[in-house]
């Protein structure tokens, strides 16, 4: 699990240098079109692939640190030893789906690099955002599936 862990740290470090960029892109964009009343054609393009991409990229943490949301509701009186039952059913569960992901993530962009699919203002290619996706999908597919099968690591849910 520190590998899987330690991927996961670098997929949000990552995410974060790629929302820091695109950030800062936004910033002299909108400093240049305020002062000169030039500016960059399409910047927005490049803040909604970036933002795709780094969300992909934010998913092995969260699931690491078991940041997604539970209902508890209709579990709270139930037992630990339930408890953590259903919790590795919902990673098993949170796996297949993240296994799905990526699979048809990776046709997806298998069929934009074969069509020649480019944003409309900038030309930046759009499988470029696929092949980004990918790999993030196929970690926390891992992730998920290593904590149903072996339970939760403790140093990961004090982190939570």
């Amino acid at each position: 699990m520190r590998l899987l862990e330690s991927l996961a740290k670098l997929c949000a470090i990552l995410a974060g240098v790629l929302l820091t960029g695109i950030t800062l892109l936004t910033c002299g964009n909108l400093i240049a079109r305020n002062t000169t009343g030039d500016s960059m054609a399409g910047a927005f393009e490049l803040t909604a692939v970036a933002a795709g991409a780094a969300i992909a990229l934010f998913m092995p943490l969260c699931q690491v640190r078991q940041g997604n949301i539970i209902v508890d509701f209709f579990t709270a009186r139930l037992s630990d030893t339930a408890n953590g039952q259903l919790d590795r059913l919902g990673a098993l569960i949170l796996s297949l789906v993240f296994a799905l992901l990526a699979w048809r993530t990776t046709l997806g962009g298998l069929n934009v690099y074969e069509a020649h699919s480019e944003t409309q203002i900038m030309g930046f290619p759009e499988w470029v955002v696929y092949a980004a996706m990918v790999p993030p999908f196929a970690l926390t597919c891992l992730i998920g599936l290593h904590q149903a099968l072996f339970g939760f690591d403790q140093a990961s849910e004090s982190q939570a």
